[in-house]
């Protein structure tokens, strides 16, 4: 190995490190003693052993269900995604398409022009969606810049197969579901990972939607905690808990909660690493 190759290596060692310790410290801070926490003891490894603040997480009926509705919100909106996205790409993809040309910019013009969140929100309001799981999923039902990469990806598919599924008597709808799906496995795990994660981590749709605390998701209480400061509510505590010993629960509680929240993504994320490398090369052949 060359100098280039060693500094190249000391720079994604450092990159590494940046995005993993963040993580890997919430995980030690939440299940360390919440004494050395205070004392800001804990930084490389935990420091006794505490798992107090996931049985209180565990326990809350309000963290629970919001981690239920952040589930369902998810997965609905996730499936709202993929077939409004393989339905609108296929079409724009097929050199046949009559405006073809004025359909795809179109699209593109709504990456650079948008109306905003005030028309937003009253748009959502007029068509009686507030405080209701619609208003989560529907007004981003679908992603431009995904679907420009999955339109791309059906672009590459050989014109000889369509070609032959027509003469074989297939028509449009038959060759997509026959012949066009079961060959886009890749690009279609990249961006179910791509529409689930942003649904997972998204608050904002939330914050401005919806007021019923019962349809909160999850990342609308952890925003509570860290910005509100509202930790009273999660908490088992009476009210004749030491001061220190509130200030131990919320602090390891937080860290608890985001480690809890972002769990599935990093279950999930090893299985679809291949998919998700393989997909973004292959739909950013073309443009």
């Amino acid at each position: 190995m060359n100098w280039f190759d060693w500094l190249n290596c000391l720079i994604m060692l450092a990159v590494v490190i940046t995005v993993i310790y963040p993580l890997y410290y919430c995980t030690i801070v939440s299940i360390s003693d919440g004494m050395a926490v205070t004392r800001g003891e804990v930084l490389w490894k935990p420091i006794g052993f505490d798992l107090s603040a996931y049985k209180t997480v565990f326990s809350n009926d309000q963290i629970l269900r919001s981690y239920g509705n952040t589930l369902f919100y998810t997965l609905l909106g996730t499936s709202i995604n993929m077939v409004m996205t393989l339905l609108c790409a296929y079409p724009l993809s097929r050199p046949g398409l009559k405006g073809r040309r004025l359909f795809n910019f179109m699209f593109m013009l709504t990456m650079f022009i948008n109306g905003g969140m005030i028309p937003m929100y009253l748009q959502v309001k007029n068509l009686g969606l507030l405080d209701s799981v619609w208003a989560i999923v529907l007004p981003g039902a679908i992603s431009t810049y995904n679907m420009i990469i999955m339109r791309t990806f059906f672009s590459t598919i050989p014109e000889e197969l369509h070609e032959a599924a027509h003469i074989d008597g297939a028509g449009h709808f038959q060759t997509f579901l026959i012949i066009v799906l079961p060959l886009s496995q890749t690009i279609i795990a990249t961006l179910i990972l791509f529409y689930a994660v942003g649904h997972w981590n998204g608050y904002l749709s939330a914050l401005l939607y919806l007021s019923d605390s019962a349809k909160m998701p999850l990342q609308m209480i952890i925003r509570k905690m860290v910005i509100d400061s509202d930790i009273a509510s999660m908490t088992t505590s009476n009210a004749a808990s030491a001061s220190t010993e509130m200030l131990i629960t919320e602090t390891k509680l937080k860290y608890a909660i985001v480690i809890v929240s972002i769990l599935p993504a990093v279950v999930i994320y090893p299985f679809l690493q291949k998919y998700f490398v393989n997909g973004v090369m292959i739909g950013s052949v073309k443009g």
